[in-house]
């Protein structure tokens, strides 16, 4: 419907009373308008000066500067702009006047409304409708016809053109029995016309030369009755179904979207005895909350439950979620308690011994197989990065490699990525820790012995860690604190590839890669005489030397990062960050400790954290009074952001501040400023 207030005419000037006959003249020839609306200055109606009394006042001869007060109409039509759109098509259709004056709700004048104006409107409005018209049918699923008072088609749509199987050019202008023959000349009334396999309507109209036109009006059936039969399908799929639900073996249920039930079995309802009309359409959550069948519809998974018990029948719930394009629209729970006291004891001697299985294979593979490779020895620094290269190159030979740092620098780490990046990565990697194993019996776990070697022996006696490590790599960790008399065994051993066993008169032939390392200095030892000098040269034939992490400060804000990843997902922790001060205090110790201090302090503050981020006080106090100077400020959000940013930046560039003032964007003397500020130890 058209808006009545789209169609008026908007006055945007005031004529009064003594306005002259030039300033109405010029309005007359600039708007076209057969009337003038006279208000006052508050724009109440006083009536109107119209053409006719223009051309009076230039027929009486007055002067162009004369007010025209005198020949001002009083009685004037007005119509209110909220008047509803019938009313004034009625208004226009009975008034003598062509043009009325629009009025709003506070009856003050806002516009003009012309004969010409509603019937251009209502034109608009008729295009509008015959073009929304014809949208609908050319669309529509219902066959259109329409014919004149001479029963010749004018019309048909794509619809009737489909039913009837026919062409629209076929259509047109063909008289109405030839495309429908034996049409009933009953008008407004409903037919089955069966040759189209449709429902007909016939309405008469009035066409322009006021006779009587028909429309034909046809709905296929053929969908109807296909739908009609694929119910029956559906009906006799549900009587299935609920017979199936009738004699299952055990209890079945099922929810639609709003976790109402829709469907439940016998033996569900005999386990919780419950009345079929008591669940039926409720909420599961009203009537089975112990189900916890809503739990779908989160996690979208099915599932299964642990065991439950109802009456002394243990039963367990598998969950299974219903799915219409990728949306949960309902849910099945399906409760098995039927001879589950037997399943349950069977499973738990199962569990059991998978469980003792499963930890007699880990510690078999923890002792005997390389855990680690490159990847898991995190670092950006330099020298870290080539001495992994040259690892790697070494691992590809059967060179026996020394690997030499300080306690906590990943030692062990890089014997795991040496054996798994090399030829030997099939075969085990076998670890000893010569200064864990007591001195009299350091030789029994290298070369093993026989049956009856010594008092408390085996009977069947016992193999070596040469053995086990046969066509595999033997790691020698802390080999520095290996007594001399086994040193001399040793090296008989690397250089024949051969051993006795301890009580054993039989040589055995190995093939062993060995990789060794020691936190020691193994050359002050040789010259000390604590360790062999054959030995030694023996071990060193391609030496690894780790950096303190001390030596590397670049790497500790890298390794944070990786740890906290790692030890979040070990300790089920949510640690997202780390704040400054608590940084500032990590980057600025020593790390006696190395990679193994560093991991058990973030270890430690990862647990201690309440909010999220590691704070300072998170922190050993230890660590905290070891630092030079205080990193623990209360310091505005700004200063914190900015104390990072610099920490970051003289990080990055290894303690240059040159080369951090250009990243920070500040010159060298603000650098050395904030340093101060901050008390930072640089």
């Amino acid at each position: 419907m058209i808006e009545f207030r789209n169609i008026v005419t908007p006055v945007d000037c005031q004529i009064t009373e003594e306005t002259s006959m030039r300033a109405a003249l010029e309005i007359f020839k600039q708007k076209k308008w057969n009337l003038l609306p006279v208000t006052d200055n508050s724009r109440n109606l006083q009536g109107v000066f119209t053409r006719s009394g223009l051309y009076q006042m230039i027929l009486d001869g007055h002067p162009l500067e004369k007010p025209i007060h005198q020949y001002i109409k009083k009685d004037v039509q007005t119509i209110r702009v909220d008047t509803p759109y019938r009313r004034i098509e009625q208004i226009v259709k009975t008034s003598k006047v062509g043009t009325g004056v629009v009025l709003d709700e506070n009856n003050k004048v806002i516009g003009l409304l012309t004969k010409t104006e509603m019937v251009l409107a209502l034109l608009k409005s008729e295009n509008t409708l015959k073009d929304q018209l014809e949208t609908v049918l050319k669309h529509s699923n219902i066959g259109v016809l329409m014919t004149d008072e001479n029963f010749q088609i004018i019309y048909a749509n794509e619809a009737f053109s489909k039913i009837s199987g026919r062409s629209l050019k076929s259509i047109n202008s063909k008289h109405l029995d030839e495309v429908i023959p034996g049409l009933p000349n009953e008008s407004d009334a409903h037919y089955h016309y069966e040759k189209l396999k449709s429902i007909l309507h016939i309405s008469p109209y009035e066409t322009v030369n006021h006779r009587q036109g028909k429309i034909i009006l046809l709905q296929d059936i053929s969908e109807i009755e296909k739908m009609a039969e694929e119910l029956q399908t559906v009906k006799k799929l549900k009587l299935t179904i609920e017979t199936t639900l009738e004699h299952a073996y055990d209890g079945i249920l099922m929810t639609d979207e709003q976790n109402v039930i829709t469907m439940v079995s016998p033996p569900l309802l005999e386990l919780f005895n419950l009345e079929k009309s008591v669940v039926l359409h409720k909420p599961i959550e009203k009537v089975l909350p112990q189900l916890k069948l809503s739990n779908v519809f989160k996690t979208e998974t099915a599932e299964v439950s642990d065991f439950n018990e109802r009456n002394g029948i243990k039963y367990i719930v598998h969950r299974i979620p219903i799915k219409k394009d990728g949306k949960v629209i309902g849910a099945i729970g399906k409760v098995m308690f039927r001879q589950l006291n037997e399943v349950s004891d069977l499973f738990k001697k199962l569990q059991k011994a998978e469980n003792k299985a499963s930890f007699y294979h880990q510690q078999l593979q923890k002792s005997e197989s390389a855990r680690f490779t490159w990847d898991h020895i995190f670092s950006e620094d330099p020298y870290m990065e080539k001495l992994k290269k040259s690892a790697a190159k070494a691992a590809k030979g059967r060179s026996t490699v020394l690997i030499r740092g300080e306690s906590g620098t990943g030692k062990e780490l890089f014997a795991h990525a040496i054996h798994n990046s090399s030829a030997r990565s099939d075969g085990k990697f076998v670890v000893v820790n010569c200064a864990a194993i007591p001195e009299d019996l350091l030789e029994s776990e290298f070369f093993g012995y026989e049956e009856g070697a010594f008092t408390g022996a085996k009977q069947r006696g016992k193999i070596g860690k040469f053995d086990l490590a046969n066509g595999g790599t033997l790691f020698l960790d802390e080999i520095g604190d290996m007594s001399l008399s086994l040193q001399a065994k040793l090296l008989r051993v690397l250089q024949e590839r051969e051993f006795y066993r301890v009580g054993g008169n039989v040589r055995v032939k190995v093939d062993v890669r060995i990789i060794a390392a020691t936190n020691r200095n193994l050359e002050e030892m040789v010259k000390e005489g604590e360790f062999r000098e054959d030995l030694y040269y023996r071990l060193n034939v391609i030496s690894l030397n780790i950096p303190p992490l001390r030596e590397r400060v670049q790497d500790v804000e890298h390794l944070i990062t990786k740890l906290m990843k790692e030890l979040n997902s070990m300790l089920g922790t949510s640690i997202t960050g780390i704040s400054t001060q608590a940084k500032s205090a990590l980057l600025q110790y020593d790390w006696p400790g190395n990679v193994r201090e560093l991991r058990n302090v973030l270890e430690r503050a990862m647990t201690f954290a309440e909010y999220g981020k590691i704070q300072a006080e998170d922190l050993p106090d230890y660590l905290i009074s070891q630092i030079s100077k205080p990193v623990i400020q209360k310091v505005s959000l700004a200063e914190d952001a900015e104390l990072g940013a610099i920490i970051k930046a003289l990080t990055q560039a290894n303690g240059n501040k040159a080369k951090a003032a250009r990243l920070l964007g500040i010159s060298r003397s603000g650098l050395y400023e904030k340093i101060k500020k901050y008390q930072l130890s640089v």
